[in-house]
């Protein structure tokens, strides 16, 4: 016995001494013995988190359902009435009186993670993963950039697409009009190997430079490995005004069609449309697709007004690779003339808000005021196509309103955190303060679904968007009366409030509406 061995040094240290001495001495023989046999106690799950008493809406759109959600190493260790076991749990919040669902996921959103990673405008509002990569702009090294990425810590989990402008300039293809095959073949060979280094898909912005210059041929060829891989091709398409969106939509579907990817829209809007029939019409062009067997989808945000630079109003022949100064000189009067029309096709001066210095805060129209000139010679002359960025009023709410209802259609921000554009810092929280609270325009299993799961199954995204046993520990818990998306055009850097309980892989980083500084993203990428 462990006590006989040690029984002369009674004599040395005293029969006190020795007593604590082989208790210390017997205590860990026993614990050296059960971990030698194994104890069934230590196999059974620690759970680190246990939310108890909520309702859960699963991000499927099923009805909602009382019950209990146990959380261990960052995923959904169980689901139902866990009240009996809560002493298996570091810690419980009660939920009572609150909804428990899944992590928002921005389909389209902009930002970087290495400059900016805390992404507190994002989560604020319930976004737990948001995807990057978007109008044709994206990292060059998919791999490379998700080790950053990881290093960076970044407050949302990160997914990414490769982009198709990037990846022409990568080619050294960059605004030509007809590539070689060669070409070709180089840009295809790059769009395979993002896909292997983990991108959801390929994304175009067909109405940007250098996409605007690619044709259908080339869109289909890059589409292939997309396909192949599983991914879907995401897209600013080349045009969203209303007497050109429907050969825009056309040609995606053919790039669908002819590649065999699934196909998506970005930020589906009509801009200058007007009506609940007009959204009708270009969602039966899309549902007709579908049933001709072409995968698609679009993502949508909730404003009329939509943010980009200032080029959207200038012609091409008035951007590279056409020389600005030139084009001044020699035709001066009929870019006039031009931004005249655009302008006034776009609501007027007073519908494009500028978001960038000196002019922030001012429409178009009063700039034009106080220096005491015509707008159109304001932008020819003081900004260029290159010069601003600016939100612009021209969508109509009832057209906008019934493409958002459609069950093919998700949420998205297309916002970033220094965006002076509210749906960067309110878009998640307005769809649940507005259209299910205020308008009842969606229920809320049906809100949360599009915010949810129908984004993760769409990109592909692994065992995310749902709350499910085996599924990523991404959470909300708050009152859905209580949410309110403070941003506005005017003050757009206000964060979104009611979501009590913000958690990301298992951890909690926003809690009763304060973040505590912990940081739990991952770069995330496609499902095999």
């Amino acid at each position: 016995m462990i006590a006989d061995q040690v029984a002369p040094l009674a004599q040395k240290v005293g029969v006190a001494m020795y007593a604590r001495f082989a208790h210390w001495l017997l205590v860990a023989f026993l614990a050296a013995h059960v971990l030698a046999a194994g104890d069934d106690r230590a196999e059974l799950a620690r759970w680190d988190l246990v939310i108890t008493n909520g309702v859960v809406l699963d991000g499927t759109g099923s009805p909602q359902f009382h019950a209990d959600i146990a959380i261990a190493d960052g995923m959904i260790a169980e689901i139902g009435d866990l009240k009996a076991r809560l002493s298996d749990a570091a810690r419980v919040i009660d939920a009572d009186g609150m909804v428990v669902t899944p992590g928002f996921i921005d389909a389209h959103a902009h930002g970087d993670p290495l400059k900016t990673p805390g992404f507190e405008n994002f989560l604020a509002m319930g976004v737990t993963t948001i995807c990057l990569g978007q109008d044709g702009d994206s990292p060059e090294n998919i791999a490379a950039w998700m080790t950053d990425v990881a290093k960076a810590r970044p407050g949302t989990n990160i997914a990414v697409f490769i982009g198709h402008g990037t990846v022409r300039d990568s080619a050294g293809v960059g605004i030509k009009e007809n590539p070689s095959q060669d070409e070709i073949a180089k840009m295809r060979n790059l769009v395979a190997e993002g896909m292997l280094q983990g991108a959801l898909g390929m994304t175009t912005g067909l109405e940007y430079q250098p996409g605007s210059f690619a044709k259908i041929d080339e869109l289909v060829e890059l589409a292939k490995p997309v396909a192949r891989a599983g991914g879907l091709v995401m897209s600013h398409m080349r045009s969203e005004d209303d007497d050109a969106i429907d050969g825009a939509l056309d040609e995606l579907l053919t790039q669908g069609m002819k590649s065999g990817c699934p196909v998506h829209v970005s930020h589906i809007k009509v801009t200058y449309g007007h009506g609940k029939a007009r959204a009708e019409r270009l969602l039966a062009k899309m549902a007709e697709a579908r049933a001709a067997g072409i995968k698609v989808t679009a993502d949508i945000y909730p404003y009329t007004a939509s943010y980009t630079g200032i080029a959207i109003v200038f012609p091409d022949w008035a951007k590279p690779p056409y020389d600005y100064k030139d084009v001044l000189r020699e035709r001066r009067s009929e870019l006039g003339d031009y931004l005249r029309r655009r302008v006034a096709q776009r609501n007027g001066p007073s519908a494009t808000l500028f978001g960038t210095e000196p002019w922030v805060g001012k429409t178009l129209e009063q700039v034009a005021r106080e220096l005491g000139k015509p707008f159109e010679d304001v932008l020819m002359d003081d900004i260029g196509p290159r010069g601003a960025s600016a939100a612009y009023f021209v969508m109509d709410e009832e057209l906008q309103s019934r493409l958002l209802a459609d069950d093919h259609v998700m949420l998205s921000s297309d916002g970033r955190p220094a965006m002076r554009h509210p749906r960067g810092y309110g878009s998640f929280a307005r769809v649940i303060h507005k259209f299910v609270i205020q308008d009842k325009l969606l229920t809320l299993e049906n809100a949360i679904r599009k915010m949810s799961g129908l984004t993760a199954e769409t990109l592909n995204l692994d065992r995310r968007g749902r709350i499910a046993a085996g599924y990523h520990a991404d959470l909300l818990i708050f009152k859905p009366q209580s949410v309110v998306d403070n941003a506005t055009f005017d003050k757009p850097h206000r964060l979104a409030s009611g979501f009590d309980y913000v958690i990301v892989n298992g951890r909690i980083v926003r809690e009763k509406g304060r973040f505590n500084g912990q940081r739990a993203g991952m770069p995330l990428k496609r499902a095999s």
